[in-house]
């Protein structure tokens, strides 16, 4: 009796997982894993190619990516993003330099026209998305240097925390 009970266990756990290989893909979640740090405003590492379209459904209708080109090397993401019906802008970030007032100008600005949300800001891991949102949110949001720093680490913040915490005077 008990090996019945465990044959139909495992049968029907094998129908539940094919019915669900087979819904839309609007329905399926991203396989990278998108943090809102602020409502309507998310932070991400690399996106895989097929991950557009359920990002978009998630409401983003703007991408952001600070990954430098030489780092999408046989991608054109610009191309994908748009064809899933997304806006998408460019502001290269090289690294622990680039987390820095002139980045955190321009991140500010590409958010300006979109800050009813719907964006998506990401780099290779959320590090220096999570960095450089921080900085925005103090240079011209007028988030205090330690409220900064904690939406930085929920946005993505891990190895450049050192440099956040410079550029934001946090000694």
């Amino acid at each position: 009796m008990k090996r019945a009970g465990i044959g139909l266990s495992f049968a029907l756990s094998g129908l539940l997982l094919g019915g669900c290989a087979h819904a839309p893909a609007s329905v399926v979640a991203p396989q990278v894993q998108l943090r809102q740090p602020l409502p309507g405003l998310y932070t991400a590492g690399q996106p895989a190619p097929g991950d557009w379209a359920a990002i978009r459904a998630r409401g983003v209708r703007t991408v952001i990516n600070l990954r430098t080109p030489n780092e999408l090397e046989g991608r054109n993401e610009a191309a994908e993003v748009q064809a899933s019906g997304m806006r998408y802008i460019e502001i290269p970030v090289a690294g622990s330099e680039g987390v820095n007032a002139a980045n955190a100008r321009l991140l500010h600005e590409a958010l300006s026209p979109a800050h009813g949300g719907g964006v998506l800001v990401h780099c290779a891991s959320a590090n220096r998305a999570g960095a450089l949102l921080a900085l925005e949110q103090k240079d011209y949001d007028g988030a205090s240097a330690d409220t900064a720093l904690a939406l930085g680490k929920q946005a993505g913040v891990t190895k450049l925390e050192g440099v956040l915490k410079q550029a934001l005077g946090i000694h």
